[in-house]
């Protein structure tokens, strides 16, 4: 079983870069990880994707060795399974807002004794019974689980959500705070930037990784500046369409 080595990196302290994943065609995914990404978040809240394909873009991610991490729909144990028994390197997990949404993920994420995810080795995950029945210790300890705070009351309840064992990622979600706040998009707003950089400083002390999307370099850089680990620069079509503009704009104006 291989072992997770985005989450090595993570607890050793370094700082690990990717993107979100909404195409369906498993290259995108190669490209990724040739391109040097540590990770991809597959996009089953804001993507159109299934769970076919995104077992599928798993698959391409472990032939190029990036971290393939699924973010979910919504905070429900079925889909959470669902997302890991595919073979990801872990879940994403909107919306978390309390300490009990925080703990209903982990109890969807890890196998018993650490929760209640259901058991099948016939799965991915298990290798498809390849890797016997003694492995849900293994798969416990190699999944990675991260959840996002991305609005007020989440802020509010920070400090109870990083005292969550097994939580290993609190992704800070600019846009939805911004919307939160009743300024939506506005991510670089002084507000938004300020309760951010509060939450980083709490998840850190809490000896949790902090996470954030940044829209280009110069965003992501100053979070990584404040102590942000797990960096999601950019998405995938919006990388596309950016690239294609700038061909366009060369060769007209």
């Amino acid at each position: 079983m291989r072992e997770n080595q985005l989450k090595r990196k993570l607890k050793q302290g370094e700082t690990v870069l990717g993107t979100f994943i909404n195409c369906p065609y498993p290259a995108f995914m190669e490209i990724c990880g040739y391109a040097g990404f540590d990770f991809a978040v597959i996009d089953m809240e804001h993507g159109a994707l299934h769970t076919l394909v995104a077992e599928d873009l798993c698959r391409a991610a472990d032939c190029v060795g990036i971290a393939p991490v699924v973010r979910v729909r919504k905070n429900d144990a079925p889909q959470i399974q669902r997302a890991l028994d595919i073979g990801s390197a872990g879940v994403q997990v909107p919306q978390i807002e309390t300490k009990e949404d925080a703990q209903a993920v982990v109890l969807g994420a890890k196998y018993s004794p650490l929760g209640d995810r259901g058991l099948s080795f016939n799965t991915r995950a298990g290798l498809y019974t390849a890797a016997g029945t003694q492995i849900t210790d293994k798969l416990n300890e190699e999944s990675l689980v991260v959840v996002h705070v991305e609005g007020r009351r989440g802020v509010e309840n920070i400090a109870d959500i990083v005292s969550v064992s097994h939580i290993d990622v609190i992704f800070l979600g600019p846009y939805d705070l911004s919307q939160s706040l009743g300024i939506p998009g506005q991510v670089r707003d002084p507000r938004v930037i300020e309760l951010m950089q509060k939450c980083v400083t709490i998840i850190r002390n809490a000896g949790k990784a902090a996470g954030t999307f940044a829209d280009n370099p110069e965003v992501a850089k100053q979070w990584i500046a404040s102590g942000v680990q797990y960096v999601a620069l950019g998405v995938d079509v919006a990388i596309f369409l950016r690239s294609c503009q700038a061909l366009v704009e060369a060769v007209r104006n």
